[in-house]
């Protein structure tokens, strides 16, 4: 079992940034991939990005390129999602994830979600 606690969410003016911060505690860590999906209010939770367990490969949604950054800290057992330039259509709960099928939506765990909230 992992569990995982996003923090770091707020409000922030357009072309802000913020850090995202999941950390997680369990079983072992380091062997996941980790990533980050969002769900904006009446709409489906859309996938944001993604890391491999050893940081060397990320992927990203095409509207984020650019603009967000995942990074990972195994040794403090953490993942980051780096927020530049954000976006009223930024706004969303942004939930951490880890291991499963990340890009297909079928994580093995989830956090319970931050709040990010993007004045225009």
């Amino acid at each position: 079992q992992v569990q995982l606690v996003e923090s770091g969410g707020g409000l922030v003016q357009a072309g802000g940034s913020l850090r995202l911060s999941c950390a997680a505690s369990g079983r072992t860590f380091s062997g996941y991939s980790m990533g980050w999906f969002r769900q904006a209010p009446g709409k489906e939770r859309e996938f944001v990005g993604a890391i491999s367990w050893s940081g060397g490969t990320t992927y990203y949604l095409d509207s984020v390129k650019g603009r967000f950054t995942i990074s990972r800290d195994n040794a403090k057992r953490t993942v980051y999602l780096q927020m530049n330039s954000l976006k009223p259509e930024d706004t969303a709960v942004y939930y951490c994830a880890a291991g499963g099928d990340l890009a297909g939506g079928s994580p093995f765990y989830w956090g319970q979600g931050t709040q990010v909230t993007v004045s225009s």
